[in-house]
């Protein structure tokens, strides 16, 4: 690892541990009263693979071209698809958001939400590397976060749909 990533993942790690600490009382109703669901092991190949074929299964069924990735609980992406005719942006945007519901172990909706609400919600906006948008929700396995699923491609709902998903097939 050169110098210049060394030092980047640094400041991006530095800043979700800092926003991190400070996101629960930034956060309100019901998403702020749950403590985070706690890490467990990573993800394994074949719940990721059963979180992607579900997820591909919702996308395809209301036909919409979408990116899905899956990441485990050390970010570190384990399954990936792009469906045909989606958008280049979308890849990262999907990697994106899976990484920022593993980080916060919380759906992106629910940050999407604080920044929506303003005020010191928009602290969030500073956090290097995180993607605040509805569509990444985290894989809970017996209790606890296993790893996370992103979606890009359609509308943040249309997303989200897609990713919750993936998600349940995982837990099943």
């Amino acid at each position: 690892m050169d110098r210049r990533t060394f030092l980047n993942s640094l400041a991006t790690t530095a800043s979700i541990a800092t926003v991190a600490s400070v996101a629960p009382s930034l956060m309100q109703g019901a998403v702020a009263q749950q403590p985070p669901t706690p890490y467990g092991a990573p993800i394994s190949a074949d719940a990721a693979k059963k979180a992607l074929v579900a997820a591909e299964a919702e996308a395809k069924k209301n036909n919409w071209s979408v990116a899905i990735a899956i990441v485990d609980t050390t970010g570190s992406l384990t399954m990936f698809l792009k469906l045909d005719h989606t958008q280049t942006a979308s890849v990262e945007i999907a990697i994106g958001k899976a990484r920022t519901a593993l980080d916060f172990r919380r759906p992106t909706k629910a940050l999407q939400d604080v920044v929506a609400g303003g005020g010191g919600g928009l602290r969030l906006l500073s956090v290097r590397g995180a993607f605040l948008l509805e569509g990444g929700v985290p894989i809970v396995v017996d209790g606890k976060v296993a790893g996370a699923i992103g979606v890009s491609g359609a509308t943040s709902e249309q997303d989200a749909q897609v990713a919750m998903a993936g998600a349940a097939a995982a837990a099943a």
